[in-house]
């Protein structure tokens, strides 16, 4: 283990046994990366939400925070777990944003309306993170590798470092996540 990663591994591992300062410390650490991760998610909701970067980090702390039993053997799985509790954020904001939009939680339609009447950027945003789920149930890694890449915004050659293999392998894993969700949402299309 280098010296730069050892007292990251060390304020993981105290956060990991329940360690309530280590988990702020491991926050405080790693913000400047959290705060791009969260204008990473913000630029790809593709709506423009009155919702901030610093307010989802924050919001996505609090989740982080608030949970007991969580733990992150790696920087990368934690960034992967914030990335996952960022997107859910977005997505329950832009439903709430939509559902106030159309007068309340409240509201009297057809099936057919309330169907077709979803707001595009929720319809999108709700169908990248279904696909993302089952991928997850299907091959966990990948789903963590599309949060790694497309969310977090890591290298091929970051990811390969970190998980010990060839950059290529995980060029190739990177494809075979894109074919798995793109055929999620398009299963998902034709169902809908």
């Amino acid at each position: 283990m280098s010296p730069a990663a050892s007292p990251f591994a060390t304020l993981i591992a105290r956060a990991d046994a329940g360690d309530s300062s280590a988990k702020d410390a491991l926050f405080t650490a790693l913000y400047g990366e959290l705060h791009r991760l969260a204008e990473s998610h913000l630029r790809r909701s593709g709506g423009d939400l009155t919702l901030g970067a610093t307010t989802l980090l924050h919001e996505a702390y609090v989740d982080i925070a608030g949970r007991d039993a969580l733990a992150f053997p790696d920087r990368n799985r934690f960034f992967g777990y914030a990335s996952r509790a960022m997107r859910g954020i977005v997505i329950d904001y832009v439903r709430t944003r939509h559902a106030r939009k159309r007068g309340g939680d409240l509201t009297f339609t057809t099936l057919d309306e309330e169907h077709h009447g979803l707001a595009p950027e929720l319809r999108d945003l709700e169908g990248v993170s279904a696909a993302l789920d089952q991928l997850a149930d299907l091959e966990p890694a990948l789903a963590q590798l599309v949060d790694l890449k497309f969310f977090c915004g890591f290298t091929f050659a970051e990811i390969a470092a970190a998980r010990g293999v060839t950059e290529r392998t995980v060029q190739r894993d990177w494809a075979k996540a894109r074919v798995l969700l793109r055929r999620f949402i398009d299963d998902a299309l034709m169902r809908g």
